[in-house]
C-alpha cells in the first residue's frame, strides 16, 4: 500500500483515476489546465482502505456479509445490510495518526485562504462511476467536523442503492474504491451546469448552460426550473429562457438550506453577458483538451470581481443522444433492434 493518502489537486491529473477517483482526478486535471478550481485536497482510495483496516471496520463488514448470505434480489435484506454496514463504519473513530494528518491538511488549507475554520464541501469520488449513489456534505467547518463527514462519505459507499449497484454489476460487496474530494466552499452568487453538447439531440455545435441563484444543488437535483442559455459555439449568439426562480440553496449554520429567492432577482438572469461568455470560452477549451463533449459544473463567487469569480468544481464526459445522420440510419437502427428481439 502506498504511504501517501492525501494529495493536493496540483499533484493530480486524469491519469490518477484509480488512485483518487474520477472527480478528484478531473479536479487535478482542471487545475493543471489553469482553470479556477477552489483550493482543496483529495483523499485517496488508499485512505479509505487504511481506515477500514486499521479501525477494524473492514473485518466486521466481511464477517457480516458472510453471515448474511445472498443479498441479490432481496430488497429488504439490502436495506438491512446498508443500515448495518453504515452503522459499523460510522461507529469507528478515525485512527489517531490518520486524523492528525487529515487535520494538518485542513489547517494548511485554512492558512492558504487566510480563513479560520474554512467551510468546505466533502464529496465522494468513486473510481467506478456510480452517479447519485453516494453522499455530499456542504459547508463543513472545523477539523473535527471534517473528520466526521469524511467517515460518513466513506459509509455512503454502502447506501442501499450502492449495494444494489454492486450486486447488479457482480462486484465484490465489501470493495468500495472511493476517494473523497475536499474543496473550499465558494460564496456562490449563482451556480449551475454547462454541457458542450445538446443532450437530447447530440448537436455538438451548441453549448447549453443552466443556472440558478445560490449554490448549484438546486440545479443538479432538478428542484427548480433554472435559467437556460443555448449558445452557438461558432458565432457566440445565444437564446435564453429566464425562469421565475422562486427557491435557491444557500448556506445555513448547520450546512445548507433551501430558501426564497429575493423578489428583485426572481426574473433576472443569474448570469451577465461577460460571465456567460467566460463559461463558454472555458468549456470549449476543456472539450478540446479531452476531445469529447463535457458535462461541467460552475460557480460564480459573490465576493470576487470578474473574471476571478468564475470557478469550476466538476467536469466529466457528457451523456447525450446520438445524432441520426438521416432517415436511413434511423431505419437501419430500428431494424437492428427488431431482429434482436
Amino acid at each position: 500500500m502506498r504511504q501517501k493518502w492525501i494529495y493536493w489537486y496540483d499533484e493530480l491529473g486524469s491519469e490518477h483515476n484509480d488512485l483518487v477517483g474520477k472527480k478528484c482526478a478531473n479536479l487535478g486535471e482542471m487545475t493543471r489546465l489553469g482553470l479556477r478550481v477552489p483550493p482543496g485536497f483529495a483523499i485517496s482510495v488508499d485512505g479509505y482502505e487504511k481506515f477500514m483496516e486499521e479501525s477494524g471496520a473492514g473485518a466486521q463488514i466481511r464477517r457480516y456479509i458472510r453471515e448474511s448470505g445472498d443479498l441479490a434480489g432481496n430488497v429488504g435484506k439490502q436495506v438491512e445490510a446498508s443500515r448495518a454496514i453504515r452503522s459499523i463504519i460510522e461507529s469507528k473513530d478515525m485512527p489517531k495518526a490518520m486524523e492528525q494528518e487529515l487535520q494538518e491538511h485542513y489547517l494548511r488549507l485554512c492558512g492558504l485562504v487566510k480563513m479560520e475554520r474554512v467551510p468546505v464541501a466533502v464529496r465522494s469520488s468513486g473510481a467506478i462511476s456510480m452517479p447519485g449513489q453516494m453522499e455530499t456534505y456542504l459547508n463543513v467547518q472545523g477539523a473535527r467536523e471534517l473528520t466526521r463527514k469524511v467517515i460518513r462519505v466513506w459509509s455512503s459507499a454502502f447506501t442501499t442503492r450502492a449495494i444494489a449497484f454492486r450486486l447488479e454489476k457482480k462486484m465484490e460487496m465489501e470493495k468500495a474504491p472511493i476517494g473523497v474530494a475536499v474543496l473550499k466552499m465558494v460564496n456562490a452568487k449563482c451556480a449551475g451546469v454547462c454541457l458542450t453538447v445538446m443532450p437530447t439531440t447530440g448537436d455538438t455545435s451548441k453549448i447549453i448552460i443552466e443556472g440558478n441563484w445560490g449554490l448549484g444543488e438546486s440545479v443538479v437535483s432538478g428542484e427548480i426550473t433554472p435559467d437556460q442559455f443555448i449558445v452557438d459555439k461558432e458565432c457566440g449568439e445565444y437564446e435564453c429562457t429566464i425562469s421565475e426562480k422562486q427557491r435557491m440553496v444557500c448556506y445555513s449554520p448547520t450546512g445548507t438550506a433551501t430558501g426564497q429567492v429575493p423578489k428583485d432577482l426572481r426574473c433576472k438572469p443569474c448570469l451577465d453577458d461577460l460571465e456567460l461568455k467566460e463559461l463558454v470560452r472555458i468549456s470549449k477549451s476543456v472539450e478540446e483538451h479531452f476531445q469529447v463533449p463535457q458535462d461541467m459544473e460552475w460557480v460564480i463567487d459573490h465576493d470576487l470581481n470578474f473574471p476571478e469569480n468564475v470557478f469550476w468544481v466538476q467536469t466529466r464526459p457528457a451523456k447525450y443522444a446520438k445524432v441520426k445522420r438521416d432517415d436511413s440510419e434511423y431505419l437501419a437502427e430500428l431494424m437492428t433492434r427488431i431482429f434482436k428481439m
